[in-house]
């Protein structure tokens, strides 16, 4: 599940914390998706059914973690024990540096990536302020300040990462030189528009996060 709801992503409501995996079995994922004709009676699957499934279809997956750091890195763990091909086709990756880190300490061997938007402790994606309040406001953007050094300096070190996932807007050329000479590869995410893929493609030469490949999509920050 992406989001701390379940209303954009299926045809349920409510928040996905006070849910039951058995109530959110019962959800259509499918129901608001652009395709769903094409998948009626879709249900959310677990975990491993997810991984089994991109396995079978030979995909890399990206295991975006949202928090929950330590029962996040056991869960993954216990998913790379029993499918050890995930070592070369899959990446742990997520906001947060604790998840990368004490992914990396349990386990060495597993490809790890940080995610970034700059300004995302002060702003939404579409760049309205999150807080009313003007103290809290330029409190977290000093944090915002304080994060992007962090991570640009030290902490991608410090986690071990392969990749840095970067929003769109924030990649160029030179952006992508820096982080190739430390040995680490730059992914862009959202990247919906098919000008935007060809720039990604043909003048950065590095990857793209997409929500499809066979047509451009909104944009999605």
């Amino acid at each position: 599940m992406h989001d701390d709801t379940v209303e954009r992503t299926t045809d349920g409501f409510g928040s996905l914390r006070d849910l039951t995996f058995e109530e959110v079995k019962k959800l259509n994922p499918s129901a608001k998706h652009r395709l769903w004709r094409d998948f009626r009676g879709e249900k959310v699957p677990t975990l491993r059914q997810a991984v089994m499934e991109c396995m079978h279809h030979n995909l890399i997956i990206y295991f975006d973690v949202k928090g929950h750091a330590n029962q996040a890195v056991d869960a993954l763990k216990l998913l790379y024990l029993e499918f050890p091909r995930l070592y070369n086709s899959s990446i742990v990756c997520s906001f947060m540096p604790d998840v990368v880190y004490k992914m990396r300490q349990l386990d060495r061997n597993v490809v790890t990536a940080l995610t970034h938007r700059p300004w995302s402790l002060s702003h939404l994606g579409d760049g309205k302020p999150r807080f009313d309040s003007f103290w809290k406001h330029y409190g977290y953007i000093i944090m915002d300040i304080i994060l992007d050094w962090s991570l640009h300096h030290f902490l991608w070190y410090l986690c071990g990462v392969s990749a840095f996932l970067m929003q769109k807007n924030y990649i160029s050329q030179e952006y992508v030189r820096q982080w190739s000479s430390r040995g680490v590869q730059v992914v862009g995410w959202t990247v919906n528009a098919f000008t935007e893929k060809m720039y990604y493609e043909t003048v950065l030469e590095t990857s793209y996060i997409t929500d499809s490949l066979l047509e451009d999509c909104d944009p999605h920050y």
